[in-house]
């Protein structure tokens, strides 16, 4: 390769790793990263589970048990949620969740343990 095709690599490198420090250190509207966490949790369990979970406390009648309860029991852990949404269950839908995915998931989920 010529020293312009190497030069043009290294400022696209530079350019693409300024971008994403500026994406990384951007903090919207003065939120904490937990916030942004349980907000994009609260999206994506929208749009993935709000068909067969309830996000309030309900009266066990549905589908799948809400996620307050799920929150609330002794055994549910940030590690644990992550590792349950990332392994396949014959009763739920087959989704493929990347692992900041089930961060932000497990993040809205524990967001939602109600103090007792």
């Amino acid at each position: 390769m010529s020293r312009r095709t190497w030069i043009r690599i290294l400022i696209g490198l530079a350019i693409a790793l300024a971008a994403l420090l500026l994406v990384r250190l951007h903090n919207a509207g003065g939120a904490t990263p937990e916030q942004d966490g349980v907000s994009a949790g609260r999206r994506l369990a929208e749009a993935w589970c709000r068909e067969c979970h309830a996000f309030e406390l309900s009266d066990g009648s549905g589908r799948a048990p809400d996620l307050v309860r799920i929150a609330n029991r002794t055994s549910t852990t940030e590690l644990s949620l992550k590792v349950f949404l990332r392994t396949n269950h014959r009763s739920m839908p087959n989704l493929i969740i990347a692992p900041d995915q089930a961060d932000i998931l497990a993040q809205f989920i524990l967001s939602l343990k109600q103090d007792r």
